[in-house]
């Protein structure tokens, strides 16, 4: 004998955050005049001497999440 349940359970769909590669460049293009500029130009760093680069999870989600990267 089946047994139906009387409870329906329904879930909100997941809220993609609205970032936009556009937004990003924006958001980037806005933040530039607060980087500091070293005052000498520097020679570029051979990539033998690059040992990983850090990239926090929010960061990571974020990009991924974008069909222009992750999707």
């Amino acid at each position: 004998m089946a047994v139906i349940s009387k409870h329906v359970v329904t879930t909100r769909p997941v809220e993609l955050p609205s970032e936009t590669l556009e937004t990003l460049r924006g958001d980037c293009a806005r933040m530039a005049p607060h980087w500091v500029t070293p005052a000498a130009a520097t020679a570029p760093v051979s990539p033998a001497l690059i040992h990983g680069i850090s990239v926090p999870p929010a960061s990571a989600r974020l990009i991924d999440g974008m069909s222009e990267y992750g999707d």
